[in-house]
């Protein structure tokens, strides 16, 4: 095999070349474009991780809650196939594709899951929980791991760390580390819009500040603790969200609710004001601002360019209701192929959407991290 050809322009032909010969001189080129996401963030140590269902990989296994995933189909697509670890996705989550991008690990482990140590835990472990919000009353709905206890399991798993690598090591891991924190959504859909007693307490823009005061408070107690390097996620277009269409537009034949989007879109602003402010007052702290609603939004209306079919339904079931317990455990019952999905339930994202985001901010706002 040869290659051979002219450029008009060129006063010289293109010589015989070797195949091997091109590969040798094409070599460096491949090695730095298929390994410049992980030379930009070399150095991490650990992907950190704190929120809800979207960054949970198996905490409430293990705690008295239906707010569960480890049964199928969940996991249906994970780790070569039909292994249901919690995560509430047809196979992995964001967080398990930024540390394999970042060279770490495939999978982030849950912290409560007594199959892994601390050794594990030294490169990337998540404390989320499904369920949960910034509010407590959101964790009391269905008996979850709220925030405040995710900040106490941190504190332990620090301490565990300088037992482990001694206190020079830990404090390394910690500072250099990514801290992704994912959390929200709950907050509105599970509590504000469904119970009385915090809409009877505040209007949405007044709950959107009280969240986002504990946003706040959480994320100076782990800069306390050591965290320097700090990923925020915001909301996606909750309106858009396929049991939202369901409970809420079903008159309007599921259509996005555009207000609970506007809804979505305000807090995603506070919050970014919010990243902006601790940039400028708290010193030495990266603090990236992930928000999700745009991309999520522009899968939703123009799905085909992302190589997705199906938005308004999820995979599992009739995708229209159905998530958790409610997803129907036979296969027989949920899509062939949830690649063609951008919703794997009625509320979260299939593993091929997530990777489509992680994609996305692996090149955008974690940057701001390394």
């Amino acid at each position: 095999m040869v290659l051979q050809g002219s450029i008009s322009h060129c006063s010289s032909s293109w010589q015989i070349i070797h195949p091997k010969l091109v590969l040798l001189l094409l070599l460096p080129l491949l090695v730095y474009f298929g390994n410049k996401t992980e030379a930009h963030y070399k150095n991490i140590p650990a992907v950190i991780v704190f929120g809800d269902s979207t960054v949970d990989a198996g905490n409430n296994n293990f705690i008295d809650t239906i707010a569960k995933g480890n049964f199928a189909p969940y996991g249906r697509d994970f780790d070569g196939g039909n292994k249901p670890t919690g995560r509430f996705c047809n196979g992995r989550l964001s967080t398990d594709f930024i540390s394999d991008a970042l060279g770490i690990k495939p999978f982030v482990p849950a912290y409560l899951d007594p199959a892994y140590s601390i050794e594990d835990f030294a490169t990337g472990v998540t404390f989320a929980s499904a369920s949960t919000g910034y509010d407590n009353l959101t964790a009391q709905v269905l008996n979850v791991i709220p925030l405040w206890k995710q900040l106490e399991f941190f504190k332990e798993y620090k301490k565990r760390l300088e037992i482990y690598g001694g206190i020079a090591t830990a404090q390394t891991i910690i500072q250099e580390a990514i801290f992704v924190i994912s959390i929200g959504t709950n907050d509105f859909i599970v509590n504000y819009y469904v119970f009385p007693e915090r809409s009877n307490q505040f209007t949405v823009e007044e709950y959107e500040n009280f969240l986002l005061s504990i946003s706040e408070n959480f994320m100076l107690e782990i800069y306390k603790l050591g965290a320097r390097k700090i990923s925020l996620v915001g909301v996606p277009p909750i309106g858009c969200l396929p049991i939202v269409r369901t409970v809420f537009n079903l008159k309007f034949g599921r259509a996005c609710r555009e207000d609970l989007n506007e809804m979505s879109r305000s807090f995603n602003r506070k919050t970014r004001d919010l990243v902006s402010k601790l940039r400028r007052e708290v010193k030495g702290l990266k603090l990236a601002f992930n928000d999700p609603y745009g991309l999520i939004l522009s899968v939703v209306k123009h799905p085909h360019s992302y190589g997705i079919d199906i938005v308004a339904e999820g995979c599992c079931g009739t995708g229209v209701l159905e998530l958790g317990f409610l997803c129907p455990k036979s296969n027989e019952c949920s899509c062939p192929d949830a690649n063609k999905y951008a919703f794997w339930d009625s509320v979260h994202p299939t593993e091929k959407l997530y990777r489509i985001i992680v994609d996305y901010t692996l090149n955008t706002t974690l940057r701001e991290l390394s």
